[in-house]
């Protein structure tokens, strides 16, 4: 029992509780563990008694203690106490801003501030998510947790990134619809961890049959953003593209397979980085997974110094490489992305030699010089980089040099080459770096879509359905910002114009349509901006492409064209600052700086490079630059095999040059070595026309699917842990609109639904199964009652729900189906143990015949057996028996002199007749043939025998008798019913059978053998008969076969 040594009582003494032995009160058998009188007795009881408040009051401040210092484990004497944060502890109205009672700009602030102070980083808004970055790790995304968002109601728990998941998770099973989870917020506001975590919750959730499946979806993330991440100035994991994650489901709600989407891939990046940021993640993984390995040789990569490529300022890239356990951790895991997912050794092998290519292109180096007829001409002096770099993508050094140092120019049918300035041969190489990293990366995104598509053996792609997660880099305002950050923040207009219109607009404009009274709310709509930039012919992006055109444009014409076309109040120019405009985004004024924005935005390739690079013997770099380019600026799925002669190495690269114009200008033309869809407009397509076309893919991916939006903040700046920036915050909500957002959730009604669509999705509340009733108005409202919502309207056409309304018709839905579900399997279940059991009798009645039916039939082979064996034996019998007779009477008369044939025959025929007399009913089938010729023979040899040497053996003779008569012998009912049988027998036959004799059948079968044994030894002629008897005969012969 309890230790009795308790003097105070006191909460905060746990190490004393430690002794108290409180499990024996827990004991399952109730004659060992202590009754309740004796627990009321006890002195630990006694002292709690009446000290209800003084020791709620200490529970009190312990609870807020540890809520101070977060999840901590708590030790005592014996045993372990965990703690929980707070996040799953407490749940209070607060965690949803509709909630609140004063809705301004400074409560919702505070309100945040508190929350993220207490490390609760999650706050809805009504449907919507708020996610504070906590520039920490948080122990709150365990297996653990995601049960506990498992299919629950979103009020049952606090805030979680796990509860928006799941929310479009049983959305798409409930109503078999797509869903598209959306990820905005600044770069740094931990967009990528929260996709990372949606990815891992609806993978739970959708838990496939193949856990190799789920592995491999876990790892797109990772090894996707090794080749699209970079560190940033504001961010160490910054995603340098947009990527659109597609999970794809089976109607039961089980993954089934992945795809990924990658938009404006920064391949400036590639070759150049600002100051204080970095290149992309891959090159520092490779580079130090093979320096510890001690495989930089065999990729041709020095280990003194870093290539240019990633160390392009302080010169210590190389230390850190070295001294950086991080970088090589990573590397093996990228290792294991590749495996997991299934890439060969062969594909990551030519995937290292292309990255190591990359990094000695970027080493390589030109100098001017001069000719008698050029004087601008440039060429390598150092050929060690360049011969490294032609070795790793497999093709000729010389060629390669060829391509960079000058360049093919068709005119009026005549094919000039020219030489490339230093200035020229530089941009061919970084072009080149470009192009390769830029296809490489499109290459790998399809790799991983072609090893993660659904198996159609599952589930048929029209049927299945899809929950997308989009994961943008974030608005971008650095002290220089370039053309990269415009694509950028251009990318996060269209995205908040998205969120406006399907929170605001589209709202709004459906309450005057169906008649619904409902207060409007004011927004800022940044349509007008997007209008700038992207319509046609006079916004920015056509302006950018007309100025591109133009070979003598500079960015001087560049920064007036702007100027002349674009007046309005979101564009302006400063002053005394040259080559700059700015722009007014929705996040706030952004500064431009447009030097190099014409050739960023042209990214030319030469043709020669493309040529080159088709003729090497690396068959992935072949595919690389065989396949042709989509509208969206990467590289195709379906792509044309490289023939031999689009491999061969044109004349014109060679080191003379010497052929003729007219073969030149046929493979300077490209047009038999290019893709069929890789036509010359493909040369004239600008990263602002694919940017174009990526947005347009881009929304017509999003608005297939119901949207869920996570709004992600950014703290503080710092990166600085339970740090909160009041002024910081409030920009970002404020141009995010969240106090607009709180008013029209609070005000409004997201969710509006047809009331035909409403009333076949949810009439199993309050109608039977069968009744199918009609989509009206009455009946939406008999529904409505029976699930006893209050605050909905019913427009003209549609059924208007609170953003809660849906979640609960949804659960209630769901536990509806789940009784129909468990009557239905208790039901199959019956019906199935009913057919298992007749299944059962009809194969044991099956089993029981064809036992019957074998067990004859070896019956019936036994028995032929036996009989077989029976007749051998008779036969064995009767020849033994028989020559033994033969033997003893032979030797008898020799003895007596007195042998005569004839007495041998009738002794014999005597003792044949017993022989098969006294045996059973198997000497019946003894051949009867042998026996007629036998008794025949034996007949002949005694009438010859009595006609020489007169009878020793008195005959009695029988009287003549007429054919049909009957024999005297014949005397017991079967030898009669034969007679008769014989009789009628021969008079059908009639005259035409010719009569025989009684005693000369020779042929009986089976059935009349008992007639043979029945005749007499020696049957008389009808001849002999008729001629009269003999005279010393008196009656005839009676011989008993017995």
């Amino acid at each position: 029992m309890f230790s009795s040594d308790l003097r105070e009582l006191s909460v905060r003494r746990i190490r004393d509780w430690s002794s108290v032995k409180m499990y024996r009160c827990l004991i399952k058998d109730f004659e060992t563990r202590p009754s309740v009188m004796h627990l009321l007795e006890h002195p630990f009881i006694k002292q709690a008694h009446g000290k209800d408040t003084s020791l709620r009051n200490q529970l009190s401040v312990l609870i807020r203690e540890q809520q101070d210092v977060g999840s901590r484990t708590r030790t005592t004497r014996h045993e372990r106490i965990n703690t929980r944060k707070t996040l799953i502890i407490e749940i209070c109205p607060d965690d949803d801003l509709v909630n609140l009672e004063v809705l301004d700009e400074e409560t919702i602030i505070t309100h945040l501030q508190k929350r993220y102070q207490d490390l609760q980083i999650y706050t809805y808004v009504g449907d919507i998510l708020i996610a504070l970055n906590p520039f920490q790790n948080l122990s709150i995304y365990s297996p653990q947790f995601s049960k506990l968002y498992h299919g629950m109601k979103r009020s049952t728990n606090p805030p979680h990134i796990f509860a928006t998941a799941d929310a479009a998770y049983q959305s798409m099973v409930t109503l078999s619809k797509d869903q598209c989870i959306i990820i905005s917020g600044e770069s740094g506001a931990g967009k990528t961890e929260s996709a990372h975590l949606i990815v891992q919750h609806l993978t739970f959730l959708g838990k496939a049959n193949n856990r190799t499946l789920r592995e491999k979806i876990l790892q797109v993330n990772p090894l996707v953003e090794a080749f699209g991440n970079a560190c940033t100035a504001i961010n160490d994991n910054s995603s340098r593209f947009g990527k659109y994650l597609e999970m794809k489901f089976t109607p039961t709600g089980a993954v089934m397979g992945a795809k990924i989407s990658e938009y404006l891939l920064e391949k400036s990046r590639v070759i150049k980085q600002a100051t204080g940021e970095k290149n992309f993640h891959i090159f520092y993984y490779i580079y130090a997974g093979l320096y510890h390995q001690d495989n930089l040789k065999k990729y041709r990569l020095p280990n003194k110094t870093a290539p240019r490529y990633i160390d392009c300022f302080n010169g210590k890239v190389m230390q850190e490489i070295i001294s950086s356990k991080l970088y090589k951790e990573q590397f093996g895991d990228i290792q294991d992305c590749f495996r997991i997912i299934g890439f060969t050794e062969e594909e990551v092998n030519s995937v290292y030699r292309i990255l190591a290519a990359i990094l000695n292109t970027g080493n390589i180096e030109f100098t001017s010089t001069s000719s008698q007829h050029q004087s601008d001409k440039s060429e390598v002096p150092n050929s060690e980089a360049l011969d490294d770099a032609a070795a790793l993508l497999s093709i000729g050094s010389e060629e390669l040099q060829e391509a960079l140092t000058s360049h093919c120019v068709v005119t009026r049918g005549e094919t000039i080459i020219r030489t490339n300035t230093v200035d020229k041969a530089t941009d061919v190489r970084d072009a080149m770096s470009k192009a390769l990293y830029g296809r490489l990366f499109s290459w790998i995104v399809n790799r991983i879509n072609a090893l993660l598509q659904p198996d159609t053996n599952i589930c048929a792609a029209e049927s299945g359905m899809n929950v997308g997660i989009l994961d943008i880099f974030g608005f971008e305002n650095f002290k220089k910002n370039s053309f990269e950050q415009l694509c950028i923040n251009i990318a996060n207009e269209q995205i908040q114009f998205y969120f406006n219109q399907h929170i605001f607009a589209l709202e709004q404009i459906e309450y005057q349509s169906e008649g619904v009274d409902a207060s409007l709310v004011e927004y800022e709509d940044n349509r007008p901006i997007l209008d700038m930039f992207l319509q046609k012919p006079m916004g920015l992006l056509s302006l950018l492409d007309e100025e591109s055109r133009f070979p003598q444009a500079t960015d001087q014409t560049l920064v007036d064209k702007f100027q002349d076309n674009l007046r309005n109040k979101y564009f302006w120019t400063p002053k005394r600052v040259e080559l700059c405009f700015g722009i007014q985004h929705y996040a706030g004024k952004v500064l431009y700086n447009v030097s190099g924005f014409l050739e960023k935005n042209r990214d030319t390739l030469p043709a020669d490079i493309v040529v080159v690079l088709r003729t090497s013997e690396n068959k992935l770099l072949q595919q690389l630059f065989s396949s042709p380019l989509t509208k969206t600026g990467n590289l195709a799925t379906s792509r044309a095999r490289v023939t031999a002669a689009s491999r061969s190495l044109p004349p014109q690269l060679s080191s003379g040059r010497n052929k003729s114009p007219k073969y030149l200008l046929k493979v300077d033309t490209m047009e038999m070595m290019r893709h069929p869809e890789e036509t010359t407009n493909m040369r004239r397509q600008t990263v602002a026309s694919y940017f174009r076309y990526s947005l347009m893919d881009l929304l017509s991916k999003m608005v297939v699917g119901t949207p869920h939006f996570v709004r992600c903040i950014k703290p503080n700046d710092d990166r600085q842990a339970l740090r909160f920036n009041k002024e910081r915050v409030m920009v970002q909500l404020r141009y995010t609109g969240i106090l607009e957002t709180v008013n029209i959730r609070r005000q409004g009604y997201s969710h509006r639904i047809l009331i035909e669509e409403f009333v076949n999705r949810y009439y199993y509340l309050a109608f039977r199964a069968h009744q199918m009733p009609e989509g009206s108005k009455e009946n939406a409202i008999i529904i409505l009652q029976k699930a006893k919502l209050e605050h909905w309207v019913l427009g003209k056409t549609k059924v208007f729900l609170k953003y809660y309304h849906v979640e609960q018709l949804n659960l209630m839905l769901r536990e509806v189906i789940a009784r129909v579900v468990l009557i239905q399997a208790y039901t199959k279940g019956w019906l199935g143990a009913r057919r298992y059991r007749r299944e059962r009798e009809r194969r044991n009645n099956g089993a029981v015949i064809i036992q019957s039916a074998w067990r004859g039939h070896m019956a019936r082979q036994n028995l032929k057996l036996i009989k077989k064996e029976r007749e051998q034996a008779a036969v064995q019998i009767q020849s033994a028996y028989r020559g033994y007779r033969v033997r003893k009477d032979y030797k008898q008369s020799r003895q007596t002199g007195e042998y005569t044939p004839e007495r041998r025959s009738s002794t014999n025929l005597i003792s044949d007749e017993k022989v098969v007399s006294d045996s059973s009913s198997d000497a019946s089938v003894l051949k009867t043939d042998k026996l007629s010729d036998s008794r025949e023979r034996d007949r002949l040899q005694g009438r010859s025998a009595l006609s020489k040497q007169g009878p020793t053996v008195k005959l009695h003779h029988r009287s003549p008798r007429r054919r049909g008569q009957q024999p005297k012998l014949l005397n017991s009912p079967e030898d009669s019913l034969y007679y008769n049988h014989l009789n009628r027998s021969l008079d059908y036959q009639g005259s035409k059978r010719k009569p025989r004799k009684l005693g000369q059948i020779k042929l009986l079968d089976g059935e009349d053998e008992y007639y043979q044994l029945l005749s007499t030894i020696e049957s008389v002629p009808e001849e002999e008969a008729l001629s009269g008897p003999s005279p010393n005969s008196t009656a005839p012969p009676t011989i008993s076969s017995r």
